[in-house]
């Protein structure tokens, strides 16, 4: 195999590592920290922003970026599934409203050494991963009147009162919820199986053990 990427170099002093490189296209340490930060912080783990992130936590980010840059590259192939511009604005105001105004903002980049626009990408990207996967999986994950009645059957012990409207929608929203997962890794999976992805980083070999 050919010898990882070296650290990228300035002056004598490492500036950043390789962490991975998926279809050609290489992830940094800084790229992963800072799409972790970002996945935590719109999860509402604000504390996030500042905090040194852990190994587990840069496993757990790693797969996500590999995730959502292999749909996205999928999608670039067919010209599919463009981020509308006020749906990233959006995004961008709710990771704004998080972190606590623009002020907090403007912080969170300064700190992590971004500028705006390199988080809009990050936003953008997860945007478009998320519809590319739901346009997937969505459909396929509905369930039927029957199922829910015999889910309820099965199950009378979890649900005591009456098969009412209100079971029905919530047996309905448990049903798609856990079916949605299931073919939503189904899919992931099949994305992954033909890609190129070479894992570079020590934590980051560990993580797909």
């Amino acid at each position: 195999a050919p010898p990882p990427p070296a650290p990228a170099v300035e002056g004598g002093r490492v500036m950043d590592r390789v962490v991975a490189v998926i279809e050609g296209q290489v992830l940094t340490q800084s790229e992963l920290e800072m799409e972790a930060r970002v996945a935590l912080i719109q999860r509402g783990a604000v504390q996030a922003a500042a905090l040194p992130l852990d190994e587990q936590t840069l496993r757990g980010a790693l797969e996500l970026s590999i995730n959502q840059r292999l749909q996205v590259l999928s999608a670039d192939r067919l010209q599919a599934f463009p981020a509308e511009p006020a749906e990233v604005e959006a995004r961008l105001d709710a990771f704004r409203a998080r972190l606590g105004g623009e002020a907090a903002l403007q912080r969170f980049l300064d700190r992590h050494g971004v500028d705006r626009d390199a988080l809009v990408a990050v936003l953008a990207r997860g945007l478009r991963a998320e519809r590319i996967l739901d346009s997937r999986v969505r459909l396929k994950a509905q369930v039927s009147e029957a199922e829910v009645r015999h889910h309820y059957d099965a199950h009378r012990d979890l649900y005591p009162g009456e098969f009412d409207q209100a079971a029905r929608t919530a047996i309905r929203e448990e049903l798609v919820r856990a079916r949605y997962g299931e073919l939503a890794a189904q899919a992931l999976a099949e994305v992954r199986r033909s890609a190129q992805v070479r894992r570079v980083a020590p934590f980051a070999r560990e993580a797909r053990r």
